[in-house]
């Protein structure tokens, strides 16, 4: 907790020293992301930037505020970044935490700002503790989240609860430009209909298989798992560069062993040493399951969405749920 609220008061400081330089040096005009022909939308997080950007379609100019191969927990904004964001039409954060110069950033707003924003998990994140209980969530005691309040962001990896961020997000870019609401609706209903596609595959794919428990490196799927009838054991709980103790490895060791657990999810944005040391100390193997907070620059470039990262996840659990 100490080190959560640290990282927090950094991330405040170097946000309003930013923003007092923005002040001074009258830089807004530098920042030239922001296309002048179309609704501009900047978005924390990849997830929200790719719906986004099949809501709006070519009528919307999409801004991914965290760029590529960078995870976005202890990630701060630039100059650049600020201005950016200052000068959109609508801004996209998840919320629930996860983004902690975000508050700060709102808070420095003129009453008059252009700038719609939208706190996308706001009614859709659920209280980590709570969801815990929900879903057998068995992770290390003492990481319970990424701020006081313990919320879990990473709803968008549960379908069903993607789609309720899909809805928000089409009702703000349809108000924020009404006059292509009815090609929008329709863009949202042809996402709307691939994350069902999604959830049946989901569903049909995990729920006969024997194994359910897994093993990850933070504990981000609490709710695919709930959706799906799984449980995760996180082996640094929600905050994904947090530290667990001895006897908190230990206990991981002991779940791998008497739970049968034959593989150790590890992420692509952070380290994966504790993972790979936990594998090797167990004797089991390691795979990718991406939080998809991001992409790496490489997924980005092979043109990566957030569907093809999730059936990627999904065969990575299948074959280790066989």
């Amino acid at each position: 907790m100490k080190a959560d609220w640290f990282r927090r008061k950094k991330a405040s400081a170097v946000f309003l020293g930013l923003l007092i330089l923005l002040t001074a040096s009258g830089c807004g005009s530098s920042a030239p992301r922001i296309d002048p022909d179309k609704l501009n939308i900047a978005a924390t997080i990849y997830p929200l930037a790719d719906f986004a950007a099949k809501i709006g379609g070519d009528r919307v100019h999409v801004i991914p505020i965290v760029p590529a191969g960078v995870e976005p927990h202890d990630w701060s904004p630039s100059l650049r970044d600020i201005s950016t964001m200052s000068r959109s039409q609508l801004l996209l954060y998840q919320g629930g935490g996860l983004e902690a110069w975000v508050d700060d950033f709102l808070k420095s707003l003129p009453s008059d700002a252009a700038v719609q924003p939208l706190e996308v998990s706001a009614g859709i994140a659920e209280h980590h503790d709570e969801a815990e209980e929900e879903h057998g969530e068995e992770g290390p005691a003492g990481h319970h989240g990424h701020d006081e309040e313990g919320l879990d962001p990473h709803t968008w990896l549960s379908p069903a609860l993607a789609k309720r961020m899909a809805a928000k997000i089409g009702q703000a870019i349809a108000a924020a430009d009404p006059a292509h609401r009815t090609e929008y609706e329709a863009n949202l209903q042809a996402l709307t209909a691939r994350l069902d596609d999604l959830d049946a595959r989901y569903r049909d794919t995990l729920e006969p298989l024997p194994r359910k428990d897994i093993v990850v490196q933070h504990s981000a799927f609490g709710y695919l798992c709930r959706e799906y009838g799984l449980t995760q054991r996180s082996i640094m709980g929600l905050t994904p560069d947090a530290e667990p103790t001895a006897k908190q490895m230990r206990s991981i060791k002991t779940f791998v062993r008497d739970n049968q657990v034959r593989v150790i999810f590890f992420e692509e944005l952070v380290s994966d040493k504790l993972a790979k040391t936990l594998a090797r100390e167990t004797g089991v193997q390691t795979e990718v399951l991406s939080p998809i907070e991001g992409r790496t620059p490489e997924q980005a470039e092979n043109g990566e969405d957030y569907f093809s990262l999730m059936e990627r996840n999904l065969d990575h659990l299948e074959q280790a749920l066989k």
